[in-house]
């Protein structure tokens, strides 16, 4: 381990200094260009921290398209998505800029205001993973921010790790052994009317039953596979018990003690483990006016096993490695 978990300040590991910045999550990283020749000993280094804590932060940095992809390529195979908006660089296809999620109710008749509206129902809907409802969800994501407001626009990630460990013990045996259906749209309100979202959703529907505790691959941990974005049903229970039973793991999984919330500067870089956290982009901007420019590459990840080493099993949208 290269990090200090018992100290206040963090402390120097090789070349790195490693700093937590919250109790269950959270590091901010010094000590480091990204878009120089990093050796694998920093590399390493640098992943350790990812593992340890969930999501870490750097600041200042440097980085064009394609240092930001050669940075992810140290770490795992850069996703490299079909579609994507008009803002994302062209020659460049594994950078997705976010603000192209501003074009997607365009894209179905409705503006922007209204898309969210419809997607989400409750006030945890917006907390996900990255592409949960692929039988393969990432298994990280690297974030860096361009062009940031001058107050707002922060990201809130959480430990799913953590909020596991934070269950009793007999709900932690309960859960252990249940499965849920992730699904693309879940609790979309259709428009009255033709609707061309839900024409969509029918034609390119994307849904995988994966358990509801998962087993990290690489630490071993218990994960709380639970997001307010994907998650359908659990298997086997009511619509009434399921409904129930999520609502309660998540607001376990966002519980505040478990998350750290991060302010964004132009130059920041975000990298987080998509298996062991779930975030919550900002909705404090869109009144602002200001623009808020941020480039994602996302690390091809591999297909959840629950506690029983059972995989999880794909319905209807995806395969493992194709995108």
């Amino acid at each position: 381990m290269t990090t200090s978990t018992g100290t206040a300040g963090g402390r120097r590991a090789g070349r790195i200094e490693v700093r937590p910045v919250a109790g269950h999550i959270g590091a901010e990283i010094s000590g480091v260009d990204l878009a120089g020749d990093l050796d694998d000993a920093v590399v390493s280094e640098i992943w350790e921290a990812v593992l340890r804590w969930k999501v870490v932060f750097f600041r200042g940095q440097h980085l064009d398209h394609a240092a930001h992809v050669a940075f992810a390529r140290r770490f795992g195979e850069p996703v490299v998505l079909r579609r994507r908006g008009s803002v994302s660089p062209p020659g460049v296809p594994e950078v997705e800029t976010t603000a192209d999620r501003l074009e997607l109710g365009g894209r179905y008749g409705m503006d922007h205001d209204e898309w969210l509206h419809r997607r989400r129902h409750t006030l945890l809907r917006g907390w996900h993973c990255d592409h949960g409802a692929r039988v393969d969800p990432p298994a990280a994501t690297i974030l860096r921010a361009e062009t940031v407001p001058p107050y707002g626009g922060d990201t809130t990630w959480s430990n799913l790790a953590a909020a596991y460990a934070g269950l009793s013990a007999p709900v932690r045996a309960f859960v252990d052994g249940l499965r849920a259906e992730h699904r693309l749209g879940v609790g979309y309100q259709p428009r009255p009317g033709d609707d061309a979202y839900v024409r969509h959703l029918l034609d390119h529907q994307i849904a995988t039953v994966h358990p509801l505790v998962r087993l990290h691959p690489e630490t071993g941990e218990r994960v709380l596979f639970v997001n307010g974005y994907y998650v359908e049903q659990i298997e086997g229970l009511s619509r009434a018990e399921s409904a129930a039973i999520l609502q309660m793991l998540l607001e376990q999984a966002v519980r505040p003690e478990y998350t750290v919330r991060f302010r964004w500067e132009p130059g920041s870089v975000a990298f987080w483990d998509n298996r062991a956290t779930i975030h919550l982009a900002p909705g404090d901007t869109a009144h602002l006016g200001f623009p808020r420019i941020m480039h994602r590459v996302m690390i091809q990840g591999e297909v959840p096993v629950g506690v029983d080493g059972t995989p999880s099993r794909p319905v209807t949208g995806s395969r493992p490695g194709q995108w």
